[in-house]
């Protein structure tokens, strides 16, 4: 439950908790049919490089075996469809995501890709997953955990849901700390994105936020911490293209 007065980020405006769910929907439900082209406007196609990498560290079992896979917030199916790729046959993934344009994007996309069988598409909310415990062998969430308006509940989901030996995955924006390259990136996020966002989508408000909450994400030693705090263990992380976003990794034992 909420508790009366309790506030939250949205973006670098703060508003009542209990709202920044509806908030952060209306943004995916106007951008959702341009999602991934702008993905690749805003990143120069650097998001196809650091998905690659996050299905490396995944590393789904080629053989038979069954292998169950939660690939949560991931409503167009990017991550799901790159791990059913590299899987074998025994693969299966489940995505989750709270947003029904999401999901329907992601639907069409598993259909032209005749992958029905093997990504299924649920709606439902990262705190408070509608699956039995210890039901995955993996867990990933790119790019959607920030959205989440309480991230803590949204790690303990994950961890409630792993099998014991099984990987949580998180692959987020970060903090750029190299040296000039903050200032173009800070320049490039600003400037750029909301303009370009209005350009592709006829939505700039939805970019303008999207760019504000990378910058209240945690640091990634906080963000570990809270990892930790959620039950896992052996949580590392690894930052990628100067800091612009990271790797994050934990295990359920």
């Amino acid at each position: 439950m909420d508790r009366p007065g309790e506030t939250t980020h949205f973006g670098f405006r703060d508003v009542p908790l209990g709202d920044k769910q509806t908030l952060v929907n209306d943004v995916f439900h106007s951008v959702a049919s341009r999602y991934d082209l702008m993905n690749d406007l805003m990143s120069g196609g650097l998001h196809r490089v650091w998905k690659d990498i996050m299905i490396t560290a995944l590393d789904p079992p080629r053989g038979d075996r069954p292998f169950a896979l939660l690939d949560v917030a991931g409503g167009t199916g990017d991550i799901s469809f790159r791990a059913a790729k590299a899987a074998g046959a025994g693969f299966h993934a489940t995505v989750c995501d709270i947003n029904t344009d999401m999901l329907a994007v992601g639907r069409e996309r598993a259909a032209k890709r005749h992958l029905e069988t093997r990504v299924d598409f649920v709606e439902g909310n990262a705190e408070a997953l509608a699956f039995a415990d210890r039901s995955f062998d993996a867990y990933t969430i790119a790019f959607g955990i920030r959205n989440v308006p309480r991230i803590d509940l949204a790690l303990r989901e994950a961890h409630r849901v792993l099998k014991p030996g099984s990987r949580f995955l998180c692959l987020e924006f970060s903090t750029v700390e190299m040296p000039g390259l903050d200032r173009i990136y800070d320049l490039f996020s600003f400037k750029v994105i909301p303009p370009l966002g209005r350009m592709i989508t006829g939505d700039a408000e939805s970019y303008q936020y999207l760019v504000e909450s990378i910058r209240k994400f945690p640091k990634p030693n906080a963000f570990a911490d809270m990892i930790r705090d959620a039950g896992f263990a052996r949580v590392s992380w690894q930052t990628l293209s100067g800091g612009i976003v990271a790797l994050h990794s934990g295990w359920r034992l």
